[in-house]
Formats: C-alpha cells, sequence, structure tokens
C-alpha cells in the first residue's frame, strides 16, 4: 500500500513538474486581430448596411512611448470576410501600438474615415489576459454617398441624420 501511494506522489510530481517546465519554455505567440468595413451611411460608425472589405491593406505600428520612434511594423491585409490576423514578433509593453488603414480596394469606398482610421492595441503577454489573439476596434472607410435604407435604419436607431433636420 506505501509503495502504491509514493508511486502516485511521484508520478503526480512528475506530471507537475512536466507541465511547469512546458509552460516555461513555450514562447506565447500573439496575434492582434480586427475587421476593415465600409461605412456605407457615411456615419462614422457601423450599421446593419455596413459592408466588411476584403482586400483591405493595414499596418501594425508600434513606437517608442517617449521618443516617438517606431520600433516594429507589420503589413497585412483582410481576408474575404474583412478580418485581419497579424501575427506579433517580441514583447511590446512599453510601445505604442496601432492599426492602421492603408488601402482600399473597392473604388466606391476608399475614403478614410475620421477617427476610424486607427485602433490603438496593447500588444503584451504580460497584461493579465490569456487569449493570445489582441482584439482591435474596427476601421473604416466611407463611401463616397450613403447607399438606399440608410435613414430607415438610422431612424431605428434613434437617430436622424444632420441634413434631414434641416
Amino acid at each position: 500500500m506505501a509503495k502504491s501511494s509514493q508511486a502516485v506522489i511521484l508520478l503526480a510530481s512528475a506530471l507537475c513538474f512536466l507541465s511547469l517546465l512546458s509552460l516555461a519554455q513555450s514562447e506565447e505567440n500573439l496575434f492582434v486581430s480586427g475587421k476593415v468595413y465600409c461605412d456605407t451611411c457615411r456615419v462614422a460608425f457601423e450599421t446593419q448596411l455596413s459592408k466588411y472589405i476584403p482586400g483591405a491593406k493595414i499596418r501594425l505600428q508600434c513606437r517608442d512611448r517617449d521618443a516617438g520612434q517606431p520600433t516594429y511594423s507589420l503589413d497585412g491585409a483582410t481576408d474575404t470576410t474583412g478580418t485581419y490576423k497579424l501575427p506579433i514578433t517580441g514583447e511590446h509593453v512599453d510601445e505604442i501600438c496601432e492599426v492602421i488603414l492603408l488601402q482600399s480596394p473597392l473604388a466606391d469606398c476608399n475614403e478614410i474615415a475620421v477617427g476610424r482610421d486607427r485602433a490603438r492595441i496593447l500588444v503584451s503577454a504580460n497584461n493579465g489576459i490569456t487569449d493570445p489573439i489582441r482584439y482591435a476596434n474596427s476601421l473604416g472607410f466611407s463611401s463616397k454617398v450613403p447607399v438606399a435604407g440608410c435613414d430607415e435604419v438610422l431612424r431605428a436607431m434613434g437617430l436622424v441624420r444632420q441634413e434631414l433636420m434641416a
């Protein structure tokens, strides 16, 4: 009986040690993920009529918090659902990192929406977040003209477009 309990204790200790060892040796792979949309109603936020843009170009850029000098940069593009997922190399805890809009492939929706052209994000494994994916706010381009149905969507949200009030 004593031998079997010693064997169980030894096995449990070995498993705990191995799990801690693998945790210490694993390098955290982080990703930044987000979406790029077309603001089809030209209201500077997503609505039911917004469309996600495949093939939009974006850049993840980190810069030194004090000097403002760029320290890391990675370009990427959205997939068929308008989503991007960029792998991160290194730890950027003392840096300011942003995802920045670069280019839309849509000729009728390529104006960078003011205030939706960048999203700041914390890129560090040492912040208490266990998920390796860091989610950025959606970035937006504006269409040249609002699509049909925008006024109805805005009214349903309790909003009224400025030019409708005149």
